[in-house]
């Protein structure tokens, strides 16, 4: 017996609301926009994404998705995502069309 059902045999009169989560392709869409970014690393540049507030599954996912759609690396940690190279355009596109709010951060 799960923890809903306890629930319910121990006040039947109450009715329960389920918490709706937008979610699109089983990621979490969030309402603050995510900052798209350009930095150098050790002398090699990166595409930085912050600001995602999703569950670690869903960065995993995210992630492999955008390495996959750009054929390179990648890796996430410490709530960022980071691609190897320059790809804000491409990732903002693919974002945007994910539904998320996707805000460029420098040139």
């Amino acid at each position: 017996m799960d923890l809903q059902e306890q629930l319910k045999n121990l006040f039947p009169q109450h009715e329960f609301e389920e918490e709706e989560k937008e979610e699109k392709n089983g990621i979490w869409l969030q309402d603050e926009p995510l900052l798209c970014k350009y930095e150098k690393r050790n002398g090699k540049v990166n595409t930085v994404i912050e600001g995602y507030t999703g569950a670690d599954n869903d960065f995993k996912t995210l992630t492999k998705e955008l390495k996959t759609l750009l054929g390179v690396g990648g890796t996430y940690k410490n709530d960022l995502i980071v691609i190897q190279g320059d790809y804000r355009d491409r990732i903002m596109e693919f974002l945007q069309e994910k539904g998320f709010k996707v805000k460029r951060v420098g040139g």
